[in-house]
């Protein structure tokens, strides 16, 4: 049996928003990728982070456990698939409706999933490996994981703005109140606040 954990994690703003009306907030839910002193490469040549050292810690902690991710399509279609190579160098599960047909990217570690959440958890756990945790996208896809109770871990980071609308972290859950344990750990970067919780399930 694997025991992978399945983990969402996000930048969001003291109200509770992961991205503002039309994406307008990303600039300021993200500035703390960029606000400090110390260069942080990816595994795209194009893209290389400027964190304060808490932050880093913080970033390199999350890539090394993560050893898959799952997403969703409209994050999958903003980034256009991140041409193939995400950022933190995993391999990537998309649920979506419909298998796109003209991604060019055939050679790359991209999944596409169809049949539900549990589905593409389950695949996502596979290509992790033994211990390696599933980090899932904020939003819808980390409120089906909730509501599926397939969910362990909450990492939020804390940005210091109301956005006043947008997508929020968690909406429209099915069984609630949740209760979360924690935080297990609190690290406070340049403008940002690094937080983890676990699910607890009655």
């Amino acid at each position: 049996m694997r025991t992978n954990k399945v983990c969402t994690g996000a930048s969001m703003s003291l109200d509770g928003y992961i991205a503002g009306p039309e994406e307008t907030g990303f600039d300021k839910l993200f500035r703390w990728y960029s606000n400090g002193t110390v260069r942080v490469p990816t595994t795209r040549g194009d893209l290389t982070f400027t964190m304060s050292p808490v932050s880093v810690e913080a970033w390199r902690g999350t890539v090394e456990r993560t050893g898959a991710l799952v997403v969703g399509r409209r994050l999958f279609d903003l980034t256009s698939g991140w041409e193939g190579n995400h950022p933190i160098g995993c391999p990537v599960v998309v649920l979506t409706h419909r298998v796109p047909e003209d991604w060019p990217y055939e050679d790359a570690p991209f999944t596409f999933v169809t049949d539900g959440i549990e589905s593409a958890v389950e695949r996502a756990k596979e290509l992790a490996g033994p211990g390696r945790t599933v980090t899932v996208n904020g939003g819808t896809i980390a409120r089906q994981c909730l509501d599926a109770r397939l969910l362990d871990e909450v990492w939020i980071d804390l940005v210091p703005v109301l956005l006043g609308a947008g997508t929020p972290f968690f909406d429209q859950l099915k069984n609630v109140p949740v209760e979360l344990e924690g935080p297990l750990s609190m690290a406070q970067g340049i403008d940002v606040t690094h937080l983890r919780y676990r699910v607890r399930y009655p």
